[in-house]
């Protein structure tokens, strides 16, 4: 029972410098997902993180990411066998389609594009503007799904995870 006890408490430290050593770890955008602002109209809206991982949080999507990627081409709806590679050639119509929507310089949204899916973020001063971003993006060719991770207004707890104060 001491042997065990010991062998604990030797451990335990350990065990907290690693974890503390992943928390400050940087996280960065490892997949290279496409992540934009297209409106900046309510200054007090939580940022969000964006597509950030640590190096443990990559290691950890890595089969995952393969894995959605290549059951989208198994599955006949994608010409590509990575469904991540839609992403980027997609953004600049996503931005476009976001743009022309009325009132949306009125709130402050972030895109995130991953396998075709496109994720809103951010504010908006009302719910008839989410719905209308949503509509918009979900129309533009190759679009997969919308996931609108929009407040209205910017009380209370953003859906999506916001960054890091600098």
């Amino acid at each position: 029972m001491r042997v065990r006890a010991a062998l604990l408490l030797s451990v335990l430290p350990l065990a907290a410098q690693q974890g503390a050593a992943q928390e400050a770890a940087p996280k960065q955008n490892w997949f290279d997902d496409p992540f934009f602002q297209v409106a900046s109209g309510m200054p007090a809206c939580p940022a969000p993180e964006g597509p950030l991982y640590t190096a443990e949080e990559r290691r950890a999507q890595t089969h995952s990411r393969l894995e959605r990627g290549t059951s989208c081409w198994l599955a006949g709806r994608c010409a590509d066998s990575n469904a991540y590679r839609y992403d980027k050639p997609l953004a600049p119509k996503v931005r476009a389609a976001l743009e022309a929507v009325p009132g949306l310089r009125r709130g402050s949204v972030w895109v995130i594009l991953q396998r075709r899916w496109v994720y809103l973020q951010g504010c908006v001063p009302s719910a008839a503007l989410a719905k209308r971003l949503e509509r918009a993006a979900h129309a533009v060719p190759e679009v997969e799904t919308v996931v609108p991770d929009l407040m209205v207004g910017t009380r209370g707890r953003p859906p999506y995870p916001v960054a890091a104060a600098r």
